[in-house]
């Protein structure tokens, strides 16, 4: 499923700056350097819709992207990324923390880990911090292209290992394989995505 209507809104620096809080929008997030510019640019089968950088932590605001009949998808900054300055850090992690907590219409978080590295400390501190919201959260391991058949599978049950041992008090926490080199994983994604956005 592509989305033809897929289509940049606004960048929000600040909270004052976010769209109206209408309508229903999921968001992505990860590490810098996991892939979420690409997932989102394969998702939509659209090349340059997600800037993508060689430079680990170069999303510094919010983005909005239209998918049609007021469904957002949401990029927000990449995490994990020491070069960015201690101030910079800080003034993102407060604009991030303010939108996931506070806004009505997000209904999900897609979270984006690298299959080479499975789910880091950091990725499970938002897995745990974006629980009490209640709402769904699913992992893309991105990269899976750049493992064997055996390795992906590997990283995939480690993940839901790592889910149903560490974060079993999160049910709504799921996961899959995903590759936007190979496009491995888009049609399920998309089809969990459509089925949170409906």
């Amino acid at each position: 499923m592509s989305h033809p209507l897929a289509a940049f809104v606004s960048a929000a620096y600040r909270l004052e700056e976010l769209p109206l809080d209408r309508g229903r929008e999921v968001a992505f997030a990860g590490r810098s350097n996991a892939g979420k510019s690409s997932a989102i640019n394969a998702l939509t089968h659209r090349k340059k819709l997600a800037f993508v950088s060689k430079t680990p932590g170069r999303t510094q605001t919010i983005n909005f992207f239209d998918v049609g009949r007021e469904r957002r998808w949401v990029d927000l900054p990449g995490y994990g990324y020491a070069k960015v300055a201690k101030q910079e850090r800080e003034h993102w992690g407060e604009l991030i923390s303010a939108y996931l907590m506070s806004r009505k219409s997000l209904i999900g978080l897609i979270l984006i880990v690298d299959s080479r590295r499975g789910l880091t400390p950091l990725d499970g501190q938002l897995i745990e911090w974006f629980a009490p919201t209640g709402k769904p959260q699913h992992v893309l391991l991105t990269k899976s292209d750049k493992l064997g058949q055996r390795a992906a599978a590997q990283s995939l049950r480690d993940a839901e290992n790592t889910l149903a041992t560490q974060y079993s008090r999160f049910p709504q926490c799921t996961v899959q394989l995903f590759s936007a080199h190979n496009y491995r994983g888009v049609a399920q994604a998309n089809s969990l995505l459509a089925q949170w956005l409906t």
